[in-house]
């Protein structure tokens, strides 16, 4: 159990090199506002916190920098996190300025985060059981290309460029697309695969001449299973912070950044609420000298996406725990009223 005056040495510290990056001696300690202890005092304090495993010394300074311990420490008994009015009126903007469908607000946020923060955001959309699909085409660009566009209710637009298979007539490809327009609009995206095997493929081969053949490019050019939904802001901030002149700690962070399973993967298994792993508690090796706070939020019915922010261990930790709070908070607000809008309007469409 660490003494009031251990805290405050401690407290100091560590807000002290989070704003500086710099580590921190006995006499700079001395000369704080707050501080009414002799150097000597403060340095006997700083040995006592070295060897309960808090601070850690550096090779080319007197001074003390936090360890992983003291950091875990510093949020889970010091801090008191706290925002600008500012910055929780932007939070509030994000989500209610322009708001015409759940990516676009999701997008929005991993931007504004990323400037607020100046770390890197993360933020993982929900996978939507409720929304479903509005409409498919196939444009035809040549003889042997195409490209396939599904539309859903909430305006989200997926396409994908294909290669015509040989054996499928233009006049089968037409009829594909009437079918399937005419029994999968308002079916939701989750059952699409289920109905596609159960009803579709016994009506194409009733219809169709080669409809294995047909029904293999249609699950290959419209369901193919898409990775998760990553939206990234920021990717550059980490380059300009002091722990980033290490070439290989670049590479490393590039490297994973860029592996949207392998990212989804951690945002997947956030704890609800609000997360926090220093350095070696992040699983990824890439994230053992990062810190990744995350917080969850909700749409509709059990539907959870999670915001995250990466950056060094010396992050501003009572600032982005606040932020990504009110941000969990009025997406969860606003999607919901979202969703139960959008649930009244499909009920008056039937």
């Amino acid at each position: 159990m660490l003494t009031k005056r251990q805290l405050l040495i401690l407290q100091v510290i560590i807000d002290d090199f989070i704003e500086t990056a710099h580590p921190i001696g006995s006499r700079a300690i001395s000369k704080k506002d707050n501080i009414d202890f002799s150097a000597a005092t403060i340095r006997n304090e700083m040995a006592d916190l070295e060897e309960m495993g808090y601070l850690e010394k550096t090779h080319t300074s007197s001074g003390r920098i936090p360890s992983e311990k003291g950091y875990r420490y510093y949020v889970d008994h010091i801090i008191v996190p706290n925002l600008k009015s500012s910055d929780l009126s932007i939070m509030k903007h994000i989500v209610k300025d322009g708001f015409f469908e759940v990516e676009k607000v999701v997008q929005k946020a991993a931007e504004v985060l990323s400037h607020l923060t100046s770390y890197t955001s993360i933020i993982l959309g929900p996978e939507i059981v409720e929304t479903r699909l509005k409409q498919l085409h196939i444009v035809t660009l040549s003889e042997n290309t195409a490209v396939a566009i599904l539309i859903t209710d909430t305006g989200h637009v997926q396409h994908r460029s294909f290669t015509i298979p040989a054996e499928i007539k233009a006049s089968d490809l037409e009829k594909m697309i009437n079918m399937l327009n005419e029994r999968l609009r308002g079916v939701p995206l989750i059952q699409l695969h289920d109905i596609l095997e159960r009803e579709i493929y016994s009506l194409m081969r009733m219809y169709l001449d080669d409809y294995q053949q047909a029904y293999e490019y249609l699950t290959a050019a419209f369901f193919k299973e898409q990775p998760a939904r990553l939206y990234i802001g920021g990717k550059a901030n980490m380059l300009m912070q002091p722990e980033f002149n290490d070439l290989d700690k670049i590479r490393a962070f590039y490297s994973i950044i860029e592996d949207e399973d392998e990212v989804a993967g951690l945002l997947k298994n956030a704890s609800q609420g609000v997360g926090i792993s220093i350095g070696h508690e992040n699983k990824v090796d890439a994230f053992k000298d990062l810190s990744l706070i995350t917080a969850t939020y909700q749409i509709g019915e059990g539907q959870m996406g999670t915001i995250g922010l990466v950056g060094p261990t010396r992050m501003e930790y009572k600032k982005v725990i606040t932020l990504l709070s009110a941000l969990s908070n009025e997406m969860t607000e606003t999607l919901y009223l979202w969703y139960k809008s959008n649930d009244e309007k499909r009920k008056l469409d039937k």
